[in-house]
């Protein structure tokens, strides 16, 4: 399945470092929900993932607005984004 999206990068500092993520859109996320899947921890998704010329294999999360997608230093720096920037997302879910 594969899925495009834009949204900002938001940070979440509820640990020593900062985490940054972007949120799928709540739509395409109750899409998601709605597949089968095998069941992974914290009710992950593994994916396939494409910020500008950085692609990566990571897990997408359920949260409260969207699906996650968690943002490594390294692509925030390939891609140069900072919080509150839109990413323009490419993701394949390899989970089904």
């Amino acid at each position: 399945m594969q899925i495009e999206f834009s949204a900002p990068v938001v940070r979440w500092d509820k640990r020593v470092e900062s985490w940054f993520f972007v949120t799928m859109p709540q739509e395409l996320s109750e899409d998601i929900r709605e597949l089968p899947a095998p069941p992974r921890g914290f009710g992950s998704l593994r994916v396939r993932a494409r910020i500008g010329a950085t692609r990566w294999t990571t897990s997408i999360f359920p949260g409260a607005e969207g699906y996650l997608l968690p943002l490594k230093r390294q692509v925030r720096e390939s891609a140069s984004l900072a919080e509150g920037d839109i990413a323009e997302v490419e993701l394949e879910i390899i989970d089904l």
